[in-house]
């Protein structure tokens, strides 16, 4: 599953950043009208905020209120005030973010410095170690280059040492600048960086600032020392409005209507443009763009439509609208025919894996930023979260061909509904594909025929343990409590008879009746008037409906019982949906509670749940799928999947699609994330344990079967589980494997994933678990994913080349079936966080946007091997780990012992990663020994003649004994007997980086 993000609820409550300094003292000039009563409600970075209505402020000189508040060991805090009486303060919705010292707070702007110098003869504490009054730097720090809101300075006097991280908090000195005055000694200047507190840092590109004396501007990257005061006397207002808009012209491609224009001009800066679309069935249709280009899809063909263009400035002036252009669209493309899978073995496979969303976009016209756009710091990078498509897979079918892969795990495909939901594990409507990856003549449909018409299967990502926070369309969706006031009227939408929810229409932060600072909130929400309600249904079960629960959004607005889903709000049925958190995750609780709070549990025990997710799903094995990789299999009880999901998978591929049904690969995430055999000593929630059938009867009530299983299995243990020599070799031969007690799911190999900083290590824990499978030769195998690195690292993969050379070594060439995360073979993202949430930008995560080292164009001549590259995509197949993994891919697929055969260690000395492999079946006989970054020598093997597919080396072996030399990490020998009618194929592909 993909790492749940930090979600709304979260995202609504106070939002601290540790900083280190000692008092504030904060002078607060309030409104006239609120008489005598002012209290200040606060939080201190790294702690709690004060119960609401905060604590009195004390009389300071005429019109001003005074509170000195002890920080500890923090930077800073957030404030709101209010007069007592409901009435608040809390900077249009920003709350107050103050640093240390003395800091006044009128008329929304914050400043240094007591108001009250001279009058008031309570004279301010002083933080304890304040340094000797010398030579002091002034800097302002441009916030609004990065979409920050606030800002800390990390630095370090010359020839003196850094502060604590994350430094200290700079005050907002006035609109998107925050300041900071810095009292050096007898320093002559300071080295800095600065971040937002909340992990994101500006260090310039990795140099730092170096800042003198003075006042001095830090700006998008820039120092400008002697500068101007930033926040000095305002410009005078700006109500010149942007040129009109010229030169509309509209390109039609099908339904598909591009129209582009001249840019406007402006006295100041045109920010943006707004699209207006009229014809068809839509009514008007408003679309905000920075460019100067828009694609319209979707539309109806044959029908014609109109567009003009207006002009926007950052003052907010519009220009008068464009002249019209108008257009007609053609015949909407042919459904595709439907789809049907290409059987054969998966083990033949090796699978690329993506996140579809930020692989490659083929067509921008269906990128979406959603609510979380701007606060994530996508915005400033244009980096919508749904910005790779299936047009951009298609488009790049033939880069992954290229790279020798001939099957493609995709992440989830069906409809989603969340804040930040591009990696698809928050599903909403199942039974509709996402528009958000879809395109005109590239649904999803047209993806799996187009992969399978260049031999690439297709395997989708899976969800049957939850849908989203908002439930499943067709099975159940919460009503929570909502109401339009002045504080929420931003995010809930009035309810309209008959719409529903839909992502590719977002909120484009225009509402008249919204101020500036609610637009800025809803922008890039979708439409959610089908969710709430303020008054409660007959058979509502949540408790407290509407009344305040006593939290505050980081707003300062109130937070009500029931307005969002949470598994103990009575908001979901019993029968539907559990109703409590995981306490244990290795306890009975973890297959029947809620993982996170956006993650709905389904009650996967009741009969209508289970049947609205097989139908769900037999909808996608209809369409030509090839397998299913099932999300967190690990949290439904085996019983349930070996009674209803797996058989009812497994009937309906066969009743579609005949034999090739029969080769339909399930493979599940059973995610334990520990380095021994069994996790934790719980066979329940280890990832063999979903490779067996059962081994008794249980009750019939499926709710009361799995809590037997549960307790018959953790009764019997890890010493009573059952083995299988299915993935071993008897001496030197192959024996057909004994597939009556296997389930029907096979498993990613997380004890290998979790071992995998060092191959060595992968390898023997991987060998330590094979007989607790059902056949180890099936299992999935990575380094690295979407989720984690080895040993639960929360970081791409970051041990090297040569350390990504030799673990691809071992994986091509060891049982399993070698799986491989976008951008690996570039080491793409390597030390980046996997996930952070809407917290920093995806650009710096492990998910980041790939499209821009695959821009050009290749045709692979076959599996691994390239006919022709022009652009970045050809510097990109050009880098060593791509020839690498090339050759790889090819040698795995001339011999059929490494991708399904049986293994031993047995009469091998001289290194620790080296086996022989067999496959046995039919008119194949094939047979390999392989040595992996070092040499080894092989006894009691059959004699014969056996040539290395790496080098082509040729060695006769008379006395059962072969001795492979071999040395570079990464490098490899894979010597290939001649059998009868199966004679060795030689060298395989070139000698490149690694292999040689």
């Amino acid at each position: 599953m993909a790492v749940p993000a930090a979600v709304l609820v979260t995202s609504l409550l106070p939002v601290t950043a540790a900083s280190a300094a000692n008092a504030v003292t904060v002078y607060y000039q309030p409104p006239t009208a609120w008489g005598a009563s002012v209290n200040i409600h606060y939080g201190i970075d790294g702690s709690g905020w004060t119960s609401v209505p905060g604590v009195a402020m004390d009389a300071a000189c005429p019109g001003w209120r005074r509170k000195t508040i002890d920080l500890g060991a923090a930077a800073g805090l957030q404030v709101v005030f209010t007069n007592g009486a409901g009435v608040w303060d809390n900077n249009n919705g920003a709350n107050y973010r103050l640093g240390t010292g003395p800091v006044s707070v009128a008329g929304g702007r914050v400043s240094a410095g007591d108001p009250c110098a001279g009058t008031d003869p309570s004279p301010t504490p002083t933080p304890t170690g304040t340094p000797a009054p010398g030579a002091t730097a002034e800097i302002y720090y441009r916030l609004t280059t990065r979409n920050w809101t606030a800002a800390n300075i990390h630095y370090r006097p010359t020839g003196g040492t850094w502060t604590a991280v994350p430094g200290t908090a700079m005050e907002v000195a006035c609109a998107g600048w925050a300041r900071k005055v810095i009292d050096l000694g007898t320093a002559s200047g300071l080295t800095a960086a600065f971040n937002n507190g909340a992990g994101q840092w500006d260090n310039n590109n990795g140099a730092d600032y170096t800042i003198g004396t003075g006042r001095s501007t830090v700006s998008g990257g820039e120092v400008t020392p002697a500068a101007a005061n930033p926040c000095g006397a305002p410009p005078p207002p700006d109500t010149s409005a942007p040129s009109v808009p010229a030169g509309l012209r509209a390109t039609v491609n099908g339904v598909r209507v591009t129209v582009d224009w001249t840019a406007s001009t402006d006295d100041r800066a045109v920010t943006g443009y707004e699209v207006i679309r009229t014809g068809g069935d839509s009514g008007t249709v408003r679309t905000a763009t920075t460019g100067t280009r828009h694609v319209a899809a979707g539309l109806l063909p044959r029908t014609a439509y109109r567009w003009t263009v207006r002009a926007r400035d950052e003052a907010g002036n519009w220009s008068a609208a464009s002249d019209p252009v108008t257009a007609t669209t053609g015949d909407a493309p042919p459904a595709p025919a439907g789809g049907s899978p290409l059987g054969g073995d998966p083990r033949e496979d090796t699978i690329y894996f993506v996140m579809t969303a930020r692989f490659a976009d083929g067509d921008p016209s269906n990128n979406r930023g959603g609510s979380q756009h701007v606060r994530s710091g996508n915005a400033a990078n244009d980096d919508p979260m749904f910005r790779g498509d299936f047009q951009g897979l298609v488009d790049k079918l033939d880069y992954i061909k290229a790279l020798g892969f001939s099957a493609i795990w995709i992440t989830p495909v069906v409809l989603n509904r969340s804040d930040y939901d591009f990696h698809g594990y928050h599903g909403w409507d199942f039974h509709r594909v996402d528009p958000r990856l879809e395109s005109p003549g590239a649904s999803y449909q047209d993806l799996i025929n187009a992969a399978h018409g260049k031999g690439i299967k297709i395997f989708q990502d899976v969800v049957y343990n939850h849908s989203s926070r908002w439930g499943a369309k067709g099975l159940f969706t919460p009503t929570v409590y909502g109401v339009r006031d002045e504080q929420w009227k931003w995010y809930y939408d009035q309810p309209q008879a008959g719409r529903e929810y839909d992502p590719m229409v977002e909120h484009d932060g225009a509402d008249p009746t919204l101020t500036a600072a609610q637009n800025a909130l809803a922008k890039g929400r979708p439409y959610n008037g089908d969710l709430w309600s303020s008054q409660a249904s007959t058979d509502n079960r949540c408790l407290r409906w509407g009344t305040p629960n006593g939290a505050y959004s980081r707003e300062g607005y109130t937070i009500y019982h029931c307005q969002w889903p949470v598994p103990t709000s009575g908001l979901f049925p019993a029968d539907l949906y559990h109703q409590c958190w995981i306490g244990n995750w290795e306890g009975e609780d973890s297959r029947s509670c809620w993982l996170h709070e956006d993650l709905a549990d389904f009650n996967t025990e009741n009969a209508q749940v289970q049947q609205y997710l097989i139908d769900v799903y037999n909808k996608y094995i209809d369409m030509g799928v090839d397998g299913f990789r099932i999300d967190t299999a690990v949290h439904i009880p085996r019983v349930t999947w070996n009674r209803r999901f797996l058989p009812a998978i497994q009937q309906h591929a066969v009743a579609r699609h005949g034999e090739k049904g029969k080769d339909f690969y399930v493979f599940g995430e059973v995610a334990a994330f520990v380095n021994d055999k069994w996790n934790r000593g719980s066979v329940n929630h280890s990832a063999q344990f979903f490779t067996w059938k059962e081994r008794r009867e249980y009750s019939p009530d499926d709710v009361r079967a799995a809590i037997e299983q549960y307790d018959y299995e953790q009764l019997l243990g890890t010493g009573n589980q059952p083995t299988s020599d299915n993935a071993f070799l008897r001496g030197n031969s192959y024996h057909t494997p004994d597939y009556s007690r296997f389930s029907g799911m096979n498993v990613i190999d997380m004890r290998m994933h979790m071992n995998f900083s060092d191959a060595n290590n992968a390898f023997g824990n991987g060998r330590d678990s094979d007989d607790s499978y059902n056949d180890a030769t099936y299992n999935v195998v990575y380094v690295d994913s979407h989720d984690y690195g080895p040993n639960k690292s929360s970081v791409r993969y970051t041990g090297g080349t040569d350390a990504w050379a030799e673990n691809m070594s071992l994986m091509w060439t060891f049982r399993g079936i070698p799986t491989l995360y976008y951008g690996s073979e570039i080491e793409f993202q390597k030390g980046a966080p996997i996930d952070c949430g809407p917290s920093c930008p995806l650009a710096t995560t492990g998910r980041a946007y790939y499209g821009g080292h695959l821009a050009g164009s290749v045709t692979a001549a076959d599996f691994g091997v390239v006919a022709s590259a022009t652009g970045t995509v050809a510097q990109t197949l050009d880098k060593p780990l791509v020839k690498h993994v090339q050759r790889l891919n090819q040698i795995r697929r001339a011999i059929p012992a490494l991708q399904k055969g049986q293994y031993s260690t047995e009469g091998i000395s001289g290194n620790q990663m080296a086996y022989k492999r067999r496959f046995t079946e039919g008119g194949v006989d094939s047979f390999a020994l392989v040595t992996v970054s070092g040499g080894a020598t092989f006894n009691g093997i059959p004699n014969g003649t056996y040539t290395d597919a790496v080098t082509g080396d040729v060695k006769v072996v008379t006395n059962g004994t072969l001795t492979a030399a071999v040395s570079g990490k990464g490098n490899l020998r894979v010597y290939v007997l001649s059998l009868p009618g199966n004679p060795a194929p030689g060298k395989i592909g070139a000698t490149g980086p690694y292999l040689r």
